[in-house]
């Protein structure tokens, strides 16, 4: 784990052109064509930090956070269980809901039932971008890597091995997804984005399933997150690209923390409070990062009813760089990327971002501001 997420530590820059990782699906019919799915689970009844009863309240009596059951949504993870959120919020309620699919986080926003959520780059720009920039705004990062190509050593043993092998994605057209077809394109080799047919066959399969398809020999490897590579080493596979590798600074973004609009527009005072909370949140985790292993796994194990294996989350933990910094540049190189492969043509991504508040936060805690990469509202 990265001692600060926010250092801007000078790194030779590796030859873009070789760069397929994270490239966004941006495949903006995806949210209603790709069957996602999953409800949201809603933790408000689980336990958690309890409302002071002379907490001050703010502007709204809660805010709806939404989140994944992920390593890489580690911020909420451990922000929500530790109460580091609901301190900041004083007499205002925090209530969390857990999602497993971007876009069914997306919709809980869009249809009211959400007000910030903590999710990948690439729902972020489809859902702004369907909505013609309506919806939501960036307002902070959360966590940067986290993700592996892992293979079956005994069938694939260099990079250009994957020709004719089987390789799974998450879901067609999510971030990893789109990372392994643009990689392959950049290699000069042929596949179809929508049936994953070609030179390499891109076998989309839910990460849990993928570790029984991989230890049944069903597929030869796998691009995806933490945990899911690791659980893939555990049973056997070896990691030949870590994505961070082909990053400038070895940095790119995985999560987000997103907001309503009208959420924000309506209730600045609790957006900020959050934003202190996830900011205490990411300082006390890349200072503590063996307890903050330990607190993200009882979150799992509190969320899922069973915790990682030292085996898997061991590996995994410091392989994701928990930041408040957006990594704003790289999702503007990854919407570039997506256009120059044809896969969307140009997005206007003017006013995604709205780091005003979070600025502010860290101004306050003595801490650098982030840029917007030219993408800020106005």
């Amino acid at each position: 784990m990265s001692a600060n997420g926010n250092s801007r530590t000078t790194r030779n820059t590796v030859r873009r052109s070789i760069v397929a990782a994270a490239a966004l699906p941006l495949l903006v019919g995806a949210l209603a064509s790709c069957g996602y799915g999953s409800n949201a689970k809603d933790e408000s009844a689980d336990k958690k930090a309890p409302v002071a009863a002379d907490a001050k309240k703010l502007s709204a009596d809660e805010v709806r956070v939404g989140y994944f059951p992920n390593l890489t949504h580690a911020t909420a993870l451990i922000g929500v269980k530790d109460g580091l959120i609901q301190k900041e919020l004083g007499g205002t309620t925090l209530k969390p809901q857990t999602f497993n699919a971007g876009p069914s986080e997306i919709e809980a926003l869009n249809g009211g039932s959400l007000d910030i959520g903590f999710i990948g780059p690439s729902p972020s720009i489809n859902a702004y971008v369907k909505s013609k920039g309506k919806n939501l705004r960036i307002i902070s990062g959360s966590a940067s890597g986290g993700v592996k190509l892992v293979v079956n050593p005994d069938k694939i043993k260099t990079l250009d091995d994957l020709k004719g092998k089987r390789i799974a994605t998450p879901q067609k057209g999510n971030t990893q997804d789109v990372a392994l077809l643009n990689w392959i394109a950049e290699k000069g080799w042929k596949v179809d984005p929508e049936s994953g047919k070609g030179d390499v066959s891109v076998v989309r399969t839910d990460n849990k399933v993928t570790p029984d398809a991989f230890k049944s020999g069903s597929i030869d490897g796998a691009w995806v997150p933490e945990p899911t590579a690791s659980k893939l080493v555990a049973q056997g596979g070896s990691v030949l690209l870590d994505e961070t590798s082909l990053w400038p600074d070895k940095k790119f973004v995985i999560t987000n923390v997103i907001v309503s609009q009208k959420f924000l527009a309506e209730h600045p005072d609790v957006v900020e409070a959050v934003l202190t909370g996830t900011v205490k949140t990411n300082e006390w985790i890349n200072a503590n990062p063996d307890k903050a292993k330990a607190s993200a796994n009882e979150a799992l194990k509190a969320l899922g009813g069973k915790a990682l294996d030292a085996k898997v989350i061991d590996p995994a933990w410091p392989s994701i760089a928990i930041t408040n910094d957006p990594l704003a540049a790289t999702l503007k190189t990854q919407s570039e990327w997506a256009v120059k492969a044809e896969l969307i043509k140009q997005p206007d991504l003017a006013g995604i971002y709205d780091l005003k508040l979070l600025n502010k936060v860290l101004k306050a805690a003595g801490k650098p501001e982030v840029s917007d990469a030219g993408l800020g509202v106005k």
